[in-house]
């Protein structure tokens, strides 16, 4: 089976673990917020406790993105990927009892946010443990055939979650999300991981941190992209994580455009990054720029819900926006920053890409107040048309890759 030859991606055993790995706990942990929205909307909830509730996640992702980047570097960063797994499963399985109808939300927030902490160790490791497994010509298929999975399993991790609930509620749904993060570390356990061959002396915990912020100053096409999607997220995304349930059940009765579009989305990026994978671009950075515009088709449907299927369609060509960044993004930066220093780099892209998203969830239930659901909606997709623009000119940014004759002095 050529899939398994010598020399392909999948003969690297490290990678082959890393990736069924990666795809048990995607399954899973697609399977969440399908749980997550309906077990809060049950109880009572409204788009406002459901969006702090969701941003609290985020919120604590953010808060310990740095250190979590700072301690995948000096760690085995599958010892950090299985400890951040484990911890998400117990903080999971006592979501079956936290999340009863007589407990306040508050306490399903709190265990939301320690899913957060979770989410920031596994982030950082999980993006920079790659080239330790697979050689560097491997790289941009070992990121692509890692993306490609994930979306993969988020078109079905939705189904499931949403066939569970149907089945046995959402509480007891967070029990398959525990067991999937449960298998998957049965993978990383048996992962050989080249640990030595960027071993160096280890620096003061604080020194560290300042060295990852560091980089991503004098890279400035990264650190641009970076702040580019955070404002980004913090308006489209957040309004689109929140409003899409709500919508879902009051314009359609049913949970079942919800979890569907999420699948739809999914599918569209897939596409797109394999059409990225075949086509070659001459600026990278410019057409992952254009390409992304095209998310706003989300919002807007949602601004406008004709039907559920329209809203399923619509996510479907949403999804297309995100293949560039699937195809390139973890490739440039493998590429660009040296190997020692990419878990805080990642980690750093973890916090920035997410870092205004539990402020933008924690106000969309006021904003709508204020401006009304469709106004915002609308809003939000001019505004991320116009922050696209913003940052054409940073010098990096148009091939993802620093110009030959660029010196760090003409930020100066």
């Amino acid at each position: 089976m050529k899939l398994f030859e010598a020399g392909s991606l999948f003969s690297y055993k490290g990678y082959r673990l890393f990736w069924f790995s990666n795809a048990i706990f995607v399954l899973g942990a697609s399977a969440f917020p399908i749980a997550l929205a309906v077990t809060v909307l049950d109880a009572g909830g409204t788009a406002t406790s459901l969006g702090l509730i969701l941003g609290a996640r985020v919120l604590s992702g953010v808060v310990f993105a740095p250190f979590a980047g700072v301690w995948a570097d000096r760690l085995p960063r599958r010892n950090v990927m299985i400890g951040a797994d484990l911890f998400r499963a117990a903080v999971v399985i006592s979501m079956v009892f936290v999340s009863a109808p007589s407990m306040p939300h508050f306490l399903l927030g709190l265990a939301v946010f320690l899913i957060g902490v979770g989410d920031a160790f596994g982030a950082a490791a999980a993006g920079a443990i790659i080239p330790s497994l697979v050689p560097d010509e491997k790289l941009p298929a070992a990121n692509v055939a890692r993306n490609i999975m994930t979306k993969g399993a988020t078109i079905v991790g939705p189904g499931i979650g949403g066939a569970s609930v149907f089945l046995i509620g959402g509480r007891f749904t967070f029990l398959i999300t525990a067991l999937s993060f449960i298998l998957g570390t049965y993978f990383l356990f048996k992962i050989q991981e080249d640990i030595n061959s960027d071993k160096r002396a280890q620096e003061p915990f604080f020194i560290e941190l300042r060295e990852g912020l560091r980089t991503v100053r004098d890279i400035p096409w990264i650190g641009a992209f970076i702040l580019m999607v955070s404002v980004q997220l913090m308006v489209v995304l957040a309004a689109e994580t929140v409003l899409l349930p709500v919508i879902s059940r009051r314009e359609f009765d049913s949970n079942t455009p919800f979890a569907l579009a999420a699948s739809a989305f999914a599918i569209g990026s897939i596409i797109s990054a394999l059409l990225c994978v075949k086509i070659k671009v001459k600026h990278e950075g410019y057409v992952s720029i254009f390409v992304w515009m095209f998310i706003i088709i989300a919002p807007l449907a949602l601004a406008f819900p004709v039907s559920g299927t329209f809203i399923v369609i619509a996510y479907l060509f949403a999804g297309f926006s995100v293949g560039p960044w699937e195809a390139w993004w973890s490739s440039a930066v493998q590429r660009e920053v040296p190997a020692h220093l990419q878990g805080r780099v990642f980690s750093i892209d973890h916090m920035g890409s997410a870092g205004l998203m539990p402020i933008g969830m924690a106000l969309i239930g006021p904003a709508v107040a204020l401006f009304g659901e469709k106004e915002l909606l609308i809003g939000a997709s001019i505004f991320h048309v116009l922050i696209s623009f913003a940052i054409l000119r940073v010098p990096g940014v148009k091939d993802m890759k620093m110009p030959a004759n660029y010196s760090h002095g003409e930020q100066r």
